[in-house]
């Protein structure tokens, strides 16, 4: 998967997550970042399951605030949560008919190795829609224990990181009530994550294959 080449103008991006709330929780300071840097870029979202309920309402209104002025192209569909597996070729089709409607500079996804069913399955089919793009795997904190030793990382402003944690709360109150669904947890991964790379801040991915071109 090729990577982002020096000079290269960042256009199009393109999120996907099992649940709502998963883009937003794994990759919500660095999409904060990129549209802020990079306004009217064009950002193609899809969500596999929480359509036609609360969930999809609350997705809708926290990716547009994690995306502020660009062009975001939001899918939610209705998949049951915990089920990804048995509905793999709906997951499939969904994938490839988000593949056939852009040409992404970057994928943001689940890790391949997250130890949630539904995260994993879309994660490994990301790579057979999204063949000739960088992938970069987010990761999610849980009570499975499956963070691992990232190998890429987007530094967060403080400024950044706090507003990450803001929307996270005010966005989706559904999840309030859950005991890893907190401030502590969200800054605290996040503060881990800067140290690792030289920052007060930061949010880290995984990286399945990558491209380089060192001859340009």
């Amino acid at each position: 998967m090729i990577g982002l080449g020096a000079g290269r103008r960042l256009e199009r991006v393109v999120a996907v997550g099992a649940h709502c709330d998963d883009i937003a929780i794994g990759a919500g300071g660095t999409l904060l970042t990129m549209c802020l840097a990079h306004p009217g870029i064009q950002v193609d979202a899809l969500v596999l399951s929480g359509g036609g309920s609360e969930r999809e309402q609350e997705e809708r209104a926290a990716l547009a605030a994690f995306c502020p002025g660009v062009d975001l192209r939001l899918t939610v569909l209705k998949l049951p949560d915990g089920r990804m597996p048995a509905h793999w070729e709906e997951a499939k089709a969904a994938v490839e008919e988000l593949r056939a409607g852009t040409e992404p500079d970057l994928v943001l996804a689940p890790r391949t190795d997250d130890a949630h069913q539904d995260h994993r399955g879309l994660a490994k089919l990301i790579p057979t829609a999204f063949r000739d793009h960088l992938v970069l795997g987010y990761e999610i904190v849980k009570w499975d224990g499956d963070l691992g030793r990232p190998a890429a990382y987007q530094p967060l402003s403080p400024e950044i990181a706090e507003e990450k944690v803001r929307l996270l709360q005010e966005h989706y109150p559904s999840q309030r009530h859950r005991p890893w669904y907190d401030r502590e947890a969200f800054l605290g991964l996040a503060r881990i994550r800067g140290i690792e790379c030289h920052a007060r801040y930061a949010e880290a991915f995984a990286v399945t294959k990558l491209t380089l071109d060192l001859g340009e």
